[in-house]
């Protein structure tokens, strides 16, 4: 079992220390149900009520704190709690799960694929033809990597992802398990004589560096050419991104919500849980899409949404104060 004194994991934080205990810190846990080996954090004002009834023996927490630890109990104090927590679950973090040799034998890799140095598969994933993968890349069991895609360095697909042919995915990239890169888009149109027809759909899509994609999410090939994410985003679990949506940088899209085709995100922006963004619509840089928010219109740069349909934060709270009175005063 792995422990360290709080000394020692404020080495790594550079913190400052507040208080002292003598227990051998074993764990980080939630305030709640910390024991008395364990470390938690604090990372707002409004939990500072559950520290005392809580038997963590540390805590990390912001510098603007305003209680004190208590008798063998301590505070590393640093700017930014929350970050200063993810810190310590890498100290605590198990090892991933185990490969006993770099290919497995059941693993099926095309002749024509080049695999890099250091990079591991594992049991039943299949690696088609003309596929190059980079250095220090970890395809779990069940992985399907179909022909002529691109891996970078560094990155990790868990078991039952699937990329699809000529798909192309960078350096440090996270795909969880039963996520899609490079799907049809959703693309149909009414024929008299043959229904609904489908539209081939023969782009590709491109994951920049650093993109993290949720467990069952889908992220769509283009109708014509590229979806594209830009480094750094992060797709939460069960989100879909139509075809040849576009993503900025540092994007982030939370469990449920959803891109109609040809959708423009600008860098920074923040898409909440349930929200739906219809096609063609833009979104500017630094915006935020409240949760559960349908956005049927563009949105400027750094504008704050909300509701269904979406508009201005601050007039759809009034909206809803207003309905509200107006229901309470018929009840009168």
């Amino acid at each position: 079992m792995k422990s360290y004194s709080i000394q020692e994991i404020n080495e790594i934080l550079k913190g400052v220390i507040v208080g002292n205990t003598s227990h051998n810190i074993t764990a980080p846990e939630q305030l709640e149900v910390a024991k008395t080996t364990e470390i938690s954090f604090i990372g707002n004002k409004k939990y500072e009520k559950f520290w005392e009834a809580s038997k963590a023996c540390a805590a990390i927490v912001n510098e603007d704190i305003s209680i004190e630890p208590g008798e063998n109990r301590a505070f590393i104090k640093v700017k930014n709690a929350d970050l200063a927590m993810s810190q310590v679950l890498e100290l605590f973090a198990p090892p991933t799960p185990l490969f006993e040799v770099n290919i497995h034998p059941t693993a099926v890799v095309d002749k024509s694929a080049v695999i890099g140095n250091g990079t591991r598969i594992g049991a039943g994933t299949y690696v088609g033809p003309n596929v190059v993968i980079g250095e220090n890349t970890t395809l779990y069991p069940n992985v399907t990597i179909l022909d002529e895609c691109t891996i970078g360095k560094n990155t990790v697909i868990w078991s039952g992802a699937v990329v699809r042919e000529r798909c192309h995915i960078g350096n440090d990239c996270i795909l969880h398990p039963n996520s899609t890169v490079g799907a049809d888009g959703f693309g149909f149109r009414p024929c008299p004589e043959r229904g609904l027809v489908k539209i081939p759909q023969i782009g590709n899509v491109i994951l920049g560096n650093g993109v993290e994609i949720g467990a069952n999410s889908c992220v769509d090939r283009g109708k014509f050419s590229s979806t594209v994410l830009g480094d750094g985003c992060k797709i939460d679990n069960l989100v879909q991104i139509g075809h040849n949506s576009k993503l900025g940088r540092f994007c982030i899209m939370a469990g449920h919500s959803g891109l109609a085709g040809s959708v423009t995100l600008g860098n920074g922006v923040i898409i909440g849980g349930s929200a739906s963004i219809k096609d063609h619509a833009t979104i500017g840089d630094g915006a935020t899409v409240g949760a559960g928010s349908g956005v049927t219109c563009d949105v400027p740069a750094g504008k704050v949404v909300l509701g269904y349909p979406a508009v201005d934060a601050r007039d759809a709270l009034k909206q809803w104060a207003i309905l509200k009175r107006l229901v309470n005063d018929t009840k009168k």
